[in-house]
């Protein structure tokens, strides 16, 4: 009797065993970036897990329950890419029964975020690893690209920023003009694709394209630069796009987006400031909440908090802030309506939190509809995104004509 109990007992705990490994491997996605690198492991339940770091070589270990090896290697495939800049390759192994082993090599030291999330729109559970380097704070942009922009000198120009007139930069008496930043903000990338077209555009793919567009047609200005918060498809958090706009000093913050709506008959562009009293209609109230949705779909470590984001609205700078973003958004969607059919012939405001810069005129542009056919078409066209980046442009030097920026100690001498 007591030989058949310990029988049925051990049957009892192969059967549990078994049943703890059916959470299934439905994607593995490697996201190489010059900030950080990210390993998405997504399965159709949760999935328990623990990590650790190793040294010489520099490794990280990250033990998953309930999970097949063969599901993951299968998954994995040839991701890894010889230009990502911290992995050099990941390993898969049984490592005892019922969890399996992934070992991350890594080219340098880093330091690791490890978190899950659940189940969102199209993702099932995910577990996410993301690979900083060790050397860079978190928080810190892009180290090339920052290091570029810093040590670039402003060009010399006896015209103002809009080369219009020159007194359209409104240079000081002692004959200087400042050199003007304007950061530039891809919308979405990486995990969270944004809108999808009806023949299958992404709107990260569109807004990437139309900002690098944006970038450097504002590089050949006179006593102008631009500074790309997301150069590549990868995530970005929006608190974090806030931040590296404010790091590098920007005048301008402007977010690039491809607007979709339940009904594919909607079109037009429209431009969007920050609102400290609601939206100002219903569809601005939904747009806002579907861009701030993004740090769910993307993926945030919520362990990694932002106090100075939370304070944002506050502070006693964001009204005029919300001003001078109203003035630039004007002056935009102006230029838009030259190009295209505008949804609103006003700027519209609401809360959106990739606009929450207190001390940076900042505006969100739906260049198109993508979920509209016809406007999709043309937002896959290239010479459309010329137009499209060239009329923002103009928007922006008309605006620098009536609201000269104030000195700060970069400058550009006109003589």
């Amino acid at each position: 009797m007591h030989r058949t109990l310990v029988t049925l007992l051990s049957l009892l705990g192969l059967f549990l065993h078994l049943g703890a490994q059916a959470a299934g491997v439905k994607a593995v996605r490697i996201w190489p970036s010059p900030e950080y690198s990210r390993v998405a492991l997504e399965f159709d339940t949760g999935v328990g897990y623990k990590y650790f770091s190793l040294r010489a070589p520099h490794r990280l270990v990250l033990d998953m329950e309930g999970v097949e090896a063969e599901a993951i290697l299968a998954a994995l495939g040839d991701k890894v890419s010889a230009q990502d800049p911290y992995i050099s390759g990941i390993r898969v192994a049984r490592n005892r029964p019922g969890v399996t082993r992934m070992v991350v090599e890594l080219k340098n030291e880093i330091r690791p975020q490890v978190f899950s999330l659940k189940a969102v729109e199209d993702y099932g559970f995910r577990v996410v690893m993301d690979l900083y380097p060790a050397r860079v704070d978190v928080r810190d942009p892009s180290p090339s690209q920052d290091r570029a922009d810093a040590g670039r000198e402003p060009e010399p120009a006896a015209a103002a920023v809009s080369g219009r007139g020159k007194d359209a930069a409104g240079p000081a008496a002692s004959g200087y003009v400042r050199l003007v930043t304007v950061a530039i903000d891809a919308g979405h990338g990486g995990e969270d694709p944004g809108a999808k077209g009806a023949n299958g555009s992404l709107e990260k793919d569109i807004t990437l394209s139309i900002a690098r567009r944006l970038k450097a047609m504002i590089d050949q200005q006179a006593n102008m630069r631009a500074y790309l918060t997301r150069d590549g498809d990868y995530f970005i958090p929006l608190h974090e796009r806030v931040n590296k706009a404010r790091r590098v000093q920007a005048d301008l913050f402007v977010s690039v987006h491809a607007d979709a709506f339940i009904k594919p008959h909607a079109r037009g562009s429209s431009v969007f400031a920050l609102s400290e009293k609601g939206a100002t209609s219903a569809a601005a109230k939904w747009l806002a909440k579907r861009e701030n949705e993004a740090d769910l779909i993307g993926g945030v470590n919520i362990d990694v908090q932002d106090v100075y984001l939370k304070q944002t609205l506050i502070d006693l700078s964001q009204t005029a802030q919300i001003a001078d973003s109203l003035k630039l958004g004007k002056a935009v969607l102006d230029q838009l309506g030259e190009i295209n059919r505008l949804h609103k012939a006003h700027v519209e405001q609401a809360g959106f939190a990739v606009l929450k810069a207190p001390d940076i005129p900042s505006i969100l542009v739906e260049t198109a509809f993508i979920s509209n056919p016809e406007e999709e078409k043309r937002l896959n066209d290239e010479a459309y995104q010329d137009k499209m980046a060239a009329a923002i442009v103009d928007g922006i030097r008309r605006y620098f004509e009536k609201n000269p920026p104030m000195a700060r100690n970069r400058a550009t001498q006109t003589f």
